[in-house]
């Protein structure tokens, strides 16, 4: 009797494996991992892009904040997640791209996170108070090349807006610019609002409130296509600056040993909505930018963002702080 009743159990709990095994990805809610604060640029991308995920997979897609190290505590905590298809890292360049170039002490390797695919960007957008002498990009050129040179406000060692600053000193001629590095990007904005600092770069997102109130004039765009909030601001690109070109991204990444089947999946439903109207009006007004893509399309990106900002790292000796 005892003998039957094993067998019985060992029946029903192969049974329930082979059912649970054969659950199509994904049957519970799967989560979404920011490494920032509420409210930001990539917090916001993440959100907007959850719901639309949500809808296409049909499973509820929850954003959790893990800020802390320029989103490296984030980064790390999906890196050591599970690789079952339920944890991924909404990342920005922060914390698979640039940080890991400043710092020998990463807690995770960059094969610990599996590209899934870019969602959107916030165009960098260069910026001068709307009452400065600096009228357009060339003015702040000639102006650099002229001592004292310029003052020009970043969110810190290794953010993009320092790298925007190395890339004028590296690629448009020349010039001094005095870089005064910022806690964040909404501080170093407020130093050139209030005349402090005479310029900065950042996430149109952030800008765009400050351009649209009349507080601040935009220059140029580091990214390679013109805004469809601002169709006025040229590209460095189109002024014949095409090395200057960076931009405050986000993408989605999973932990290594994820089933590919999962990681194209996820990539196919990311890419969906982030094609629907819906998702495109939440976005776009805000001054961001979907930015759909295959896994090989943001695979190429990374690889891509990774040779051009390496030298400029080496060249301007740029250390974690």
């Amino acid at each position: 009797m005892k003998t039957s009743k094993f067998l019985l159990s060992l029946m029903l709990a192969v049974i329930g494996t082979s059912v649970m095994a054969a659950d199509p990805w994904p049957n519970r809610p799967i989560r979404f991992i920011v490494g920032f604060g509420p409210g930001g640029a990539n917090d916001l991308v993440a959100r907007a892009v959850a719901e639309g995920v949500s809808k296409q997979l049909g499973q509820p897609v929850v954003v959790e904040n893990k800020p802390g190290a320029g989103s490296v505590v984030g980064g790390d905590y999906v890196a050591k997640s599970a690789p079952d298809g339920y944890t991924f890292y909404a990342g920005a360049a922060g914390g698979v791209v640039t940080i890991p170039m400043l710092r020998n002490n990463m807690p995770y390797k960059q094969e610990d996170l599996v590209p899934v695919g870019m969602m959107a960007v916030s165009p960098s957008i260069i910026v001068v108070n709307s009452e400065s002498p600096i009228q357009n990009f060339k003015d702040l050129l000639t102006k650099a090349k002229n001592k004292p040179g310029v003052t020009f406000a970043t969110a810190g060692t290794g953010s993009t807006p320092h790298f925007v600053a190395e890339m004028l000193k590296l690629f448009a001629g020349g010039g001094v610019y005095e870089i005064v590095p910022y806690k964040s990007g909404s501080e170093a904005v407020f130093s050139v609002v209030s005349k402090q600092v005479e310029a900065t770069s950042e996430a149109s997102v952030v800008v765009l409130p400050q351009i649209e109130g009349g507080k601040l004039r935009p220059l140029a765009s580091t990214w390679n296509k013109r805004i469809t909030r601002l169709p006025n601001v040229p590209t460095t690109k189109e002024l014949g600056y095409p090395n200057i070109f960076i931009g405050h991204w986000s993408g989605i990444f999973a932990p290594k040993g994820t089933p590919p089947e999962v990681i194209a999946k996820m990539n196919a439903a990311i890419q969906a909505a982030l094609d629907t109207n819906a998702l495109k009006a939440r976005l776009i007004p805000q001054g961001i930018e979907p930015a759909p893509g295959s896994q090989a399309d943001f695979i190429k990106f990374l690889t891509e963002e990774r040779k051009r900002l390496q030298p400029i790292v080496k060249n301007a000796n740029m250390k974690d702080e």
